[in-house]
């Protein structure tokens, strides 16, 4: 092999790209969206999961939420829309496949009945969703959302499902707030099976779910870094996901802020 050979430059691929505001008013984010406000966001979602793929066999949505995360505007979130699979999505797809194979079920649907009977990495649970800190995080914060039912993509929601999951979502997203009172940093974003021209083919490995990915580690201005050791070798955990649950779990659902209000309000009258 000569050096010639190692320099490989890969063909340009075409993409479509999407940015959905969640509130007219852009001080207002997800957790203090009403229920109702938060299930037009998640309506929206399955609509553009289903636009864009229709066409592209991955349809990514995902949200960037603070200046620490890079986000400098108005509370959104973007869908890009790509001709093939990204790495991630790939490497999803064949451990789903490979589970589904191996064992008959899918892989996402053991592991949270798994985590379901030890309860302790459970953040929160409804009656058609959860929320748990994973037992690979590697963010200090980081948590997955998962349907309890076998669902492969967000169109698939029942109304029910979508009801509960904007709910859900409110709970989480308010207690991130909660945690150092501050409007939580984070990267989050939706995976669901492949779509495009093989929609039709049997993804049933597949199951949706979400990650949310934020860096603070203690408090609304210490954050954790992957540098170093992390970047070269292997990440490490500042806390265990067992302690980051508790955290997560023994904190108010309802938003610092609101609380801040009624105080305020008992002491003016």
């Amino acid at each position: 092999m000569t050096p010639s050979t190692l320099c490989v430059l890969g063909p340009s691929e075409p993409t479509e790209s999407k940015v959905m505001c969640f509130h007219p008013w852009s001080d207002v984010t997800l957790p203090l969206m009403s229920v109702p406000e938060i299930r037009a966001v998640v309506d929206a979602w399955a609509s553009v999961t289903e636009e864009l793929g229709a066409q592209y066999p991955w349809v990514q949505i995902f949200e960037n939420k603070g200046a620490m995360m890079g986000c400098s505007n108005p509370p959104h979130c973007q869908v890009w829309a790509s001709s093939f699979l990204p790495d991630i999505a790939q490497r999803e797809e064949r451990s789903q496949q490979a589970y589904k194979s191996q064992h008959g079920e899918p892989l996402l649907m053991e592991y949270s009945r798994q985590e379901l009977l030890r309860k302790e990495r459970l953040v929160l649970t409804s009656e058609h969703w959860l929320v748990l800190v994973p037992f690979w995080a590697t963010w200090p914060y980081q948590t997955l959302l998962l349907p309890r039912r076998h669902v492969r993509r967000l169109p698939e929601l029942t109304p029910a499902e979508r009801d509960d999951l904007a709910s859900i979502m409110k709970k989480l997203l308010t207690k991130y707030d909660n945690l150092f009172e501050t409007s939580f940093p984070y990267s989050m974003g939706w995976h669901g099976a492949p779509t495009g021209s093989e929609a039709g083919a049997n993804w049933d490995h597949w199951q949706l779910h979400a990650h949310y990915y934020p860096p603070l580690l203690r408090s609304a201005t210490v954050r954790k870094f992957m540098v170093g050791y992390e970047m070269l070798a292997q990440a490490q955990r500042d806390l265990t996901p067992e302690q980051a649950a508790e955290r997560l779990r023994a904190l108010p659902e309802v938003h610092y802020r609101l609380g801040q209000k009624d105080r305020e309000t008992a002491t003016i009258a």
